[in-house]
């Protein structure tokens, strides 16, 4: 029954690609044809997700192999993680160049009441996926991926990941014609049997997770290059974040997981050297998100429960879905209630809704902001979107960071400590020895992908081509950054709440900085 499931799967993936790459033809979206490629376009392009890897930790102590690469190369000083400032929500953005409000991958967990009426489901798992893939008649995300695009111009994607199922699925959903070779999970099955035949079944989970994440550098080395030859590569290791979530911002092991994790960078690179690619390869690492260390008791369901504004553990008069809170028929008196309760409530950080009119960068209830502002407006959007409070305050090891969230250190929220997260990027069409202050972002890897690729970047991408960075392009002084603040308060007797924005704009290219609360008394 797999079997002929993976089948259906696969088979509805290369149709409906089929289907993409004539109508991209037909737009003529494709740009110039093979022969007459730029030398930009004969080098591949490899992007390296370090999962939760703060910028703060890439000094030349604790990771060297990096911090070198980074002197030979570019240095992003600015870079943005997009938020919700998840795995997944991240993943989805590198592989479209789209922000949620346009690929529809709401958050690490997403409500579809058609699969499940009364809770979220995990996209860390991809048979969840599968699930929405079905039952959207394809439309798992609803913006064309990196790897579509790439298919449609005779290219391959190829996806090497030790992390979740998820996330490596994500980042190629429709295979289109590469691979996704992850420890639990190898599309097609045709890989999957290589895969095993070179490197034997993955290792299990460890903390640090330094025997999967070399699996994963093997995996690329000794199968994806040689014998899937991609043109663009993501290689997706799960330190520091695997080990940080328990361990902590800082701590010894940490430490250690990001120094074995640097060493298997160094051996990528040695791998690349040794097969004569270190000339030929475009490469960019970056991470999903930052981290923070948390210090609160953050329980939406426990809140509203206690305030009589949702009914039980249970029920499904409102949802809650991580930070999305999805009220039943949309009843707004009652979004308007729990509003005011989220107000006042310390741990609470920004809250966004439904703008009031469309334009307007005020929310629909007094006091939040318009979900456009956080590039989260969808169809699948919840009713009120909730980011957990934070200070800059530093930790028992000296980062600073904090939020309100449960457990020892994580990732979700508006924070400056979570959005700002690692930029390094080196190779034949980079600029060597420099450093950008102009804001970047995750969104701006697909259409920067593309460009060096030679295909054309269109209105559908959200992010931007940093031509920056590259070769011949204009310096980051040079680029016209626009910073905005956006405010809003809401009053009540003897107390009130303030909420404001930073927001900076390069182009038509917007960059959520971080979010800040306050509150009176």
């Amino acid at each position: 029954m797999q079997t002929r499931f993976l089948f259906r799967l696969v088979f509805s993936r290369i149709f409906r690609a089929g289907l993409l790459c004539l109508l991209f033809l037909v737009a003529g979206c494709l740009g110039p044809e093979p022969e007459t490629k730029t030398s930009a376009q004969g080098n591949a392009c490899l992007v390296i997700v370090l999962d939760g890897l703060r910028p703060d930790y890439v000094t030349p102590a604790l990771m060297p192999h990096l911090h070198a690469l980074g002197q030979r190369g570019v240095v992003g000083e600015n870079h943005h993680a997009i938020f919700p400032t998840v795995t997944r929500v991240n993943a989805s953005s590198i592989a479209t160049g789209a922000y949620p409000a346009r690929h529809g991958l709401m958050g690490n967990s997403v409500y579809f009441p058609e699969i499940a009426p009364g809770h979220g489901l995990d996209t860390g798992d991809a048979r969840n996926l599968h699930k929405i893939e079905e039952a959207t008649g394809g439309q798992l995300l609803t913006a064309m991926s990196l790897g579509e695009r790439l298919q449609c111009a005779g290219k391959k994607l190829l996806v090497v990941s030790s992390g979740s199922t998820g996330s490596a699925f994500l980042l190629n959903h429709k295979i289109s014609g590469g691979a996704v070779i992850n420890c639990s999970m190898v599309l097609p099955e045709s890989v999957q049997a290589r895969v095993t035949e070179v490197l034997g079944r993955a290792p299990a989970d460890g903390h640090p997770n330094d025997r999967r994440n070399g699996w994963a550098v093997d995996a690329l080395l000794k199968v994806g290059l040689p014998e899937i030859r991609p043109d663009v590569t993501i290689l997706w290791l799960s330190d520091p974040d695997h080990t940080q979530h328990g361990a902590g911002v800082g701590a010894p092991m940490t430490m250690d997981a990001i120094r074995l994790v640097d060493a298997q960078v160094g051996r990528l690179l040695e791998g690349l050297e040794a097969r004569g690619l270190k000339d030929r390869v475009n490469i960019f690492v970056t991470s999903d998100h930052g981290f923070s260390t948390h210090t609160g008791t953050t329980d939406l369901k426990a809140l509203l429960i206690q305030k009589k504004l949702k009914a039980s553990n249970d029920s499904d008069d409102v949802v809650i879905v991580q930070g999305a809170i999805y009220v039943k028929d949309q009843d707004l008196d009652k979004a308007r209630r729990i509003v005011a309760e989220l107000q006042k409530t310390d741990w609470v950080g920004a809250i966004f809704t439904e703008a009031r009119r469309p334009g307007e960068t005020q929310g629909v209830i007094p006091g939040t902001l318009s979900m456009d502002l956080a590039h989260w407006a969808h169809a699948r959007s919840a009713d009120i979107l909730v980011s957990a409070n934070w200070t800059d305050e530093k930790n028992q090891y000296g980062y600073r960071g904090t939020s309100t969230q449960t457990g020892t250190a994580g990732h979700g929220t508006s924070s400056p400590f979570d959005i700002h997260n690692t930029l390094v990027a080196a190779g034949p069409d980079i600029k060597w020895g420099e450093t950008l202050s102009t804001p970047t972002g995750n969104i701006d890897f697909a259409p920067t992908i593309c460009h060096l690729q030679g295909i054309d970047v269109d209105a559908n991408m959200d992010g931007r081509v940093l031509k920056e960075l590259l070769r011949g392009g204009p310096s980051s002084s040079s680029v016209k950054v626009a910073n905005r603040i956006f405010q809003t308060e809401a009053q009540w007797s003897g107390g009130g709440y303030q909420l404001e924005l930073s927001q900076s704009k390069v182009g038509n290219t917007t960059y959520l900085n971080h979010t800040r609360v306050k509150r009176e008394p």
